[in-house]
């Protein structure tokens, strides 16, 4: 039972490599300020320094805090979730990593009686609420303020000024995937003792980078130009307000969406410009997969454990 989790984990791990580079540079790489090539090469270099630095405090809401767990809730919770988040990937939906993650291990914890700490989940889905939400109004205030503040300067100096900052704020969010995404996906490995933290950090480190060389560029397309039509100027305001999110929760050792967080982002500013610029069919089957992903890895989960168990 032991190979299954590890097993599980590097794939999910992979997959973040393939979903989130677009989270941190998606927009960069829409608005042509880097090429793909350098954005996946910082990408990696800030998720490994992510999780270094402050990866430890949601590692343990997600390994301790929420389920007592053994090796049968670990080994089936990671298999069901690293399947669900492939599949995501491959339908080029931005699912939330978390969100399956601790669906799985609360529908296996469930099913087989073990002690489920309620008061820690209900907080990580009022995160997973708020956290979204709060990226929307952050992201309004930073663009109202940058035209309150940059309008006053040459447009030529403040393209350089925002393409700068933009680069800045996805290093953010590089950074707190590995302090978040990456953190959610080996908490559990690490606190049942079945890998050392130093090797996890690495491993895991390498394969997110791996994730990304090969299988990011799908979802990029989605987030970098399929919401709403993206510039510079507005791109690192929906970009910085997520950062700023993304931080806040992590230093408070949440696990919340950097995805989410960012699609609430691009939203906020594609309604500033005008209802008419944002693509509400997909927001709808974004926001369809936010409250599908977590239930059905809770479901798929309990009924294997019930059947088979």
């Amino acid at each position: 039972m032991q190979p299954i989790p590890l097993i599980a984990s590097l794939l999910i791990a992979l997959s973040v490599g393939s979903n989130d580079t677009s989270n941190a540079l998606g927009i960069c790489i829409g608005c042509r300020i880097i090429s793909f090539r350098r954005a996946v090469i910082l990408f990696g270099v800030f998720v490994l320094v992510g999780i270094l630095l402050q990866g430890r405090k949601v590692m343990k809401t997600v390994g301790k805090d929420i389920v007592e767990m053994d090796l049968r809730i670990l080994g089936i919770s990671l298999l069901v979730s690293a399947i669900l988040i492939i599949i995501s990937n491959w339908k080029r939906l931005p699912v939330s990593t978390h969100q399956v993650i601790i669906g799985s291990l609360t529908g296996s914890g469930t099913a087989l009686g073990a002690d489920v700490n309620y008061g820690s989940l209900f907080e990580i889905l009022l995160s997973w609420a708020i956290s979204p939400l709060a990226a929307f109004f952050a992201s309004l205030i930073i663009y109202r303020a940058m035209e309150k503040t940059l309008s006053k300067l040459p447009f030529l100096q403040i393209e350089r000024i925002i393409r700068v900052l933009l680069l800045a704020s996805g290093i953010i969010i590089a950074y707190t995937t590995g302090a978040n995404e990456l953190a959610t996906i080996l908490g559990p490995i690490i606190h049942t003792g079945l890998i050392d933290e130093t090797w996890a950090f690495l491993g895991g480190a390498f394969l997110v980078f791996l994730g990304a060389v090969l299988l990011s560029n799908r979802i990029i397309e989605t987030i970098g130009s399929g919401i709403t039509a993206l510039d510079p100027y507005s791109g690192f305001a929906a970009q910085f307000g997520a950062g700023c999110c993304v931080f806040l929760f992590t230093s408070l050792g949440m696990p919340i969406s950097t995805t989410y967080c960012i699609i609430g982002g691009i939203t906020g500013i594609g309604m500033l410009k005008g209802t008419g610029t944002v693509s509400v069919n997909l927001l709808k089957k974004i926001a369809l997969s936010w409250i599908l992903a977590p239930a059905l890895a809770f479901l798929t989960c309990f009924t294997i454990i019930r059947t088979l168990i």
